[in-house]
């Protein structure tokens, strides 16, 4: 991979277009409904969730939100949700399994919050607390990565049965320019690294992390090709059983 198709996928990834993801939402879930709140302490601005309709599915979706305008993007961390925000995301996970719905997650985001106050609230423990019961779920979950999926914070939204990748996007364990910090003092290096972390979605999909791999253009047109992709998938995911589909999404994880 070269050092410009590197560019290519980080700055795909970062673009400006996929910062606030409410216009897709709005696009693929026209009577989208959003709920708010942890039911502990506060609401997330990074985390939007709620319920909506496709076609003739009845879904929860989840994703993250970088926002738009400066004050947006400092009230959501730039897109990396607080314990607060996970907590949401799990509370509409786990609402959704009662009500027998399919859950769809959009990610764009670096990672979890790592800031002092996240800290104490349980950032950690709510991750694995959310990768657990994503694992666990009786319900059909399908992620869809628009632009970064960054470390522990990415995952703990795409523990899915499907994940899916726009070409420019990455889905990491942390970012170029924190690898690159990491092994060799030097944020500088984050296109060396990006070459050796393997950012390109192909690999990926390879190496059978992810499942399908989708065009730039699907997101054009009021991205009517990918939500008729999100409906074909649900009335795959219908002719499942849902202990079937639970034995393959825990095996799914269990051979990485």
């Amino acid at each position: 991979m070269s050092d410009q198709q590197v560019k290519s996928i980080i700055e795909g990834a970062r673009s400006d277009a996929k910062a606030d993801l409410c216009p897709l939402i709005d696009q693929l879930f026209p009577d989208f409904f959003a709920c708010h709140g942890d039911r502990v302490a506060a609401d997330d601005p990074a985390i939007i969730a709620g319920f909506a309709t496709i076609e003739q599915h009845a879904v929860a979706v989840v994703a993250t939100n970088k926002g738009r305008e400066l004050k947006e993007r400092l009230s959501t961390h730039f897109g990396s949700p607080t314990p607060q925000g996970y907590r949401k995301a799990l509370r509409m996970m786990q609402t959704a399994e009662r009500l027998g719905v399919p859950i769809i997650s959009l990610i764009n985001t670096p990672g979890a919050y790592p800031g002092e106050e996240a800290e104490i609230s349980g950032q950690g423990q709510v991750l694995a607390q959310s990768i657990s019961s994503m694992l666990q779920l009786k319900t059909p979950i399908l992620t869809i990565i628009i632009g970064e999926a960054g470390s522990g914070g990415a995952l703990a939204l795409a523990c899915a049965d499907q994940v899916w990748m726009l070409e420019h996007s990455m889905y990491t364990v942390l970012s170029p320019e924190g690898f690159a910090s990491i092994m060799w003092k030097d944020s500088k290096l984050a296109a060396q690294a990006a070459q050796m972390m393997h950012i390109e979605p192909e690999w990926l999909q390879q190496q059978q992390i992810i499942e399908k791999l989708l065009p730039e253009k699907i997101l054009d047109n009021q991205a009517h090709d990918l939500q008729q992709l999100i409906v074909q998938q649900l009335t795959e995911f219908d002719q499942i059983s849902l202990d079937e589909l639970l034995v393959k999404r825990q095996a799914r994880f269990r051979k990485f």
